[in-house]
């Protein structure tokens, strides 16, 4: 039996779910990385932060029996636009949800006549790179180096030009 939900635009009734998912996709990124410093100690209120940048029109919800188990937004700037963010509920994942929310915006970017539509995946998160690979993301357009003077914790990681990095 095929796994049965839809996507629809963000309403404000959305919103707390919404703000849990925030939390959610923080979270792991604490997990990855091995840092519960991450996002502070109200991850959640960054989705308030997001929304009143963006604008509730450029966000669509994943929804199963009225419950939201997924969200993806766009952020336009000049004639491109980035999906910022995309998070799909832990227990919905690897069943298309994320696809079909990937798909919305691709499609979203395309009709407003976006020239690039890009993402940016913490490098860690290997799992959503090779997802966003396979939706068609093949093209590197932006490398972001950093210097750490925290002493965090870094693996040895890929390799590009030749040179070695962590991630």
């Amino acid at each position: 039996m095929a796994f049965e939900f839809m996507i629809r635009k963000y309403r404000d009734v959305d919103k707390e779910q919404c703000r849990n998912l925030w939390k959610e996709l923080t979270e792991w990124h604490r997990e990855i990385y091995g840092d519960p410093a991450i996002g502070g100690a109200n991850p959640e209120n960054y989705f308030d932060r997001h929304l009143a940048m963006v604008g509730p029109e450029q966000l669509w919800v994943a929804t199963k029996d009225h419950i939201v188990i997924g969200l993806v937004g766009l952020m336009y700037k000049e004639n491109e636009a980035e999906i910022e963010p995309l998070v799909v509920k832990e227990t919905y994942r690897r069943r298309g949800v994320g696809t079909k929310l990937v798909e919305t915006a691709i499609s979203e970017a395309r009709s407003k006549g976006v020239r690039m539509l890009n993402v940016k995946p913490v490098a860690r998160n290997i799992q959503a790179i090779r997802f966003f690979h396979r939706m068609g993301f093949g093209n590197l357009g932006f490398v972001e180096l950093f210097m750490d003077f925290s002493n965090g914790s870094w693996k040895n990681g890929p390799e590009i030009y030749g040179l070695k990095f962590s991630y």
